[in-house]
């Protein structure tokens, strides 16, 4: 399987899970989802038909020209009595609330969403508005007269240079494992320490790692072939740490029988099948909580303790950017805003005035 058959795989997933999404949502949405294919990703397709379905879920509960009315009967001139005080005062809704689930025997579920998940949901509604309003099937357009919340920036989470060497030498060792773990680590350990390794080295996305095929590593020019999140194919290049671990762990790989259909998958599973997203977050998290009990490790947090290494280093913004896959370099510079203020700071103590 190359690579981007993988990749062709997800798409069809993504397109069935889509598929299935829109027969819980308002007809007229078909036509909206067609629209915006082109310019989103399916990934970003099936986000807001989550979204989506919470505000219509809400607006078919709260508003009262909806009450009488159901998902399958929505039409789109029914979006004409929808105001910017309904929006605003679904995201506020949002804040917390509760919902029967059908698949858990209808028990209330707590749900609760940070200015984050209201931006993402807010950010839905008003592509749905925008985009019937430039086709002028809308007359207004009262979505894009509610502000987005304000996003307060996060410190980076990331691993400092002695924590990276005692996450590797825990991963090499296996000592500070349970004795369930050291049963497995025997046979995992040399694919853990080049897959961790790899994220480290290159701050490739856990979804770029896990489409990774054992030929998109070439080892004459040290470069892995992957796929960004838009579908463009890239060259990352490794260093020499990232290179001997592969070199091993390939090795070792030679000796593993394959199931069908996951031969040409680089990282596999005590099941000989292609590690999944989920898998990955789960090895990083069981090495990491060995070495830091207060910092919360995920493969997206191993990405910014590269991001950040390389922006101490080279101080080159435009290199990070590139290397991380941001199309807006703007996006990488608030990310790492804050180590520009350390470095500021360090100035006042470097300056003196007066000589002891």
């Amino acid at each position: 399987m190359s690579q981007n058959s993988y990749h062709e795989q997800e798409k069809q997933k993504n397109a069935l899970l889509l598929r299935e999404l829109l027969t819980s949502l308002p007809p007229f949405c078909f036509e909206f989802f067609r629209g915006i294919e082109p310019t989103t990703s399916s990934k970003t397709r099936i986000g807001y038909a989550y979204d989506l379905r919470i505000f219509f879920e809400y607006l078919l509960t709260h508003h009262p020209e909806w009450k009488e009315k159901s998902m399958d009967l929505l039409a789109l001139k029914d979006m004409e009595t929808i105001s910017a005080d309904h929006i605003e005062m679904f995201v506020e809704y949002i804040t917390y609330y509760t919902k029967s689930h059908p698949k858990k025997g209808h028990e209330e579920i707590a749900y609760q969403n940070d200015e984050r998940g209201k931006s993402r949901k807010l950010a839905a509604i008003r592509t749905l508005f925008s985009y019937f309003y430039k086709k002028r099937k809308l007359l207004s357009n009262p979505a894009s007269l509610v502000e987005m919340p304000k996003i307060h920036e996060k410190t980076i989470t990331r691993l400092e240079v002695d924590e990276v060497a005692r996450l590797l030498d825990e991963i090499e060792s296996g000592e500070s494992l349970t004795n369930s773990q050291k049963k497995y680590h025997h046979y995992t350990h040399k694919r853990d320490l080049a897959l961790i390794c790899v994220l480290l080295g290159t701050g490739i996305r856990v979804s770029e790692c896990v489409g990774l095929n054992i030929t998109d590593v070439d080892f004459a020019i040290n470069g892995l072939k992957i796929t960004r999140k838009g579908g463009d194919e890239v060259i990352i290049y490794f260093g020499e740490e990232v290179r001997s671990t592969l070199l091993i762990y390939i090795e070792e790989r030679k000796n593993i029988s394959i199931q069908s259909g996951h031969e040409q998958a680089l990282f596999l599973s005590m099941q000989h099948r292609r590690l999944t997203v989920r898998a990955i977050q789960n090895l990083v998290k069981k090495y990491a909580t060995l070495i830091t009990k207060l910092k919360n490790i995920s493969p997206h947090k191993l990405r910014s303790t590269y991001g950040t290494t390389l922006y101490r280093e080279t101080g080159d913004i435009y290199l990070v950017a590139d290397v991380l896959g941001h199309k807006d370099v703007n996006t990488t510079r608030r990310h790492y805003a804050q180590i520009d203020d350390a470095r500021r700071r360090s100035a006042a103590k470097i300056v003196k005035l007066r000589e002891d």
